[in-house]
């Protein structure tokens, strides 16, 4: 066994403890440390999430901008903006889409019928009253605003709705919205959909609308609206859709629309419209669909409109005469050729039986005499489709 001096054992025994104790002191000076260095990055950590936070919500103006257009509405029955609540409005707000980069609001999509689940849920369509705010107009990044087929919002469109630049869609179909549309609406040079249909506007189109050059889509139908076309209306150079049906129009159809290279419906019925058809509409490139019925239009029909790609033609309810031309070719595919209750006289156009298809024709309510041809499509038709005519004769009708 080995054995050392007191003296070695002693001097051990303080190195032993002088090293224990530097040990001591370090691994407290360590506790301390990691202590502090844990506070630390907790403060970072929590500054950074907070500063994260704030980086990607949408800023207070825009929040307090809808909650003003939120308290102009009353909605009674689905509760959507029961989640219009925090300070993060780009946050699960139903209807409320904002850009991923500035974080500021970018779309209000508010549908009255939807698809949503919150109307599957509650098992009805929505119904909202109130007006539409001003304060919309302080959303200046918004791209998309649709208020659509709540039925009970009155009011005006907001006149300040045309200095928001980046504004794309505006579709308010559906509603109790009156007064004219905002005179300076062609201000809107990023507008693509126009639609206000369905609902109390009156006064005149406004002469500004035909500077929007972006616009693809415009629907006026079933509202108040009076006075004349634009004259300069073929200024719309992108228009696909024009639907102006269901109004007070009156004056003439101005020729400049057929210079809109893309129109491909064209629907002024029910309309005060006078006046001949411009020949022009006839040789559109992709026109497929004109209804100019129940206005006060006369004259004669061009013959273009009978050899074009046009499908969907109705000229009913109006004072056309003459004959009708005899024009009709293997390039004539009307799946609908309405002409009834004009003036039209003589026979039924022999070359109808060339056309490639019709397939509902309606020539009742003329003066047209003489023999129906025999053949496609006649062999298909029922007598109503020649009824309460001067002379016709000939299957389905009376033999002649």
């Amino acid at each position: 066994m080995l054995h050392t001096s007191p003296q070695l054992s002693k001097n051990s025994l303080v190195n032993y403890i002088s090293a224990s104790t530097v040990r001591e002191r370090n691994s407290h000076t360590q506790r301390n440390y990691t202590r502090t260095m844990t506070a630390f990055l907790y403060v970072v950590l929590t500054a950074l999430l907070a500063t994260a936070s704030t980086v990607n919500s949408c800023p207070p103006s825009d929040r307090a901008a809808l909650l003003a257009f939120k308290a102009a509405l009353h909605e009674p029955y689905l509760g959507i903006f029961n989640s219009w609540t925090g300070t993060n409005c780009c946050r699960r707000w139903y209807g409320v889409s904002c850009d991923q980069e500035t974080h500021r609001v970018a779309d209000i999509n508010l549908r009255g019928e939807s698809e949503d689940p919150i109307f599957r849920k509650a098992g009805r369509s929505g119904y909202m009253t109130g007006t539409i705010s001003p304060s919309i107009c302080k959303l200046e990044r918004l791209s998309s605003l649709t208020i659509a087929d709540w039925k009970g919002i009155s009011g005006e469109i907001p006149r300040c709705i045309t200095s928001l630049p980046f504004l794309r869609i505006l579709d308010l179909i559906g509603n109790r919205l009156s007064g004219d549309l905002p005179a300076d609406i062609g201000r809107l040079q990023r507008l693509t959909v126009l639609n206000v249909a369905d609902n109390l506007i009156s006064g005149e189109i406004p002469r500004s609308l035909t500077n929007l050059s972006s616009l693809m889509h415009l629907d006026l139908r079933s509202n108040r609206i009076s006075g004349p076309l634009p004259q300069d209306f073929g200024r719309l150079r992108m228009l696909s859709r024009a639907l102006l049906s269901r109004n007070y129009i009156s004056g003439s159809i101005p020729s400049s629309i057929s210079n809109i290279y893309r129109l491909a419906d064209l629907d002024l019925s029910l309309n005060r419209l006078s006046g001949a058809i411009p020949p022009s509409l006839g040789r559109m490139a992709v026109l497929a669909t004109l209804n100019l019925d129940a206005n006060k239009l006369s004259g004669v029909i061009p013959a273009s409109l009978f050899n074009s790609g046009i499908g969907d033609l109705n000229l009913s309810k109006n004072a056309f005469g003459g004959y009708l031309p005899d024009v009709f070719s293997v390039s004539s595919y009307f799946t609908v050729l309405d002409l009834s209750y004009n003036n039209f006289r003589g026979p039924i156009p022999k070359s109808l039986s060339a056309a490639s298809y019709i397939g509902h024709l309606d020539l009742s309510h003329n003066h047209l005499c003489g023999k129906i041809p025999v053949g496609a499509p006649f062999d298909h038709l029922e007598a109503s489709s020649f009824a309460y005519n001067d002379c016709l004769c000939g299957k389905p009708l009376r033999a002649c």
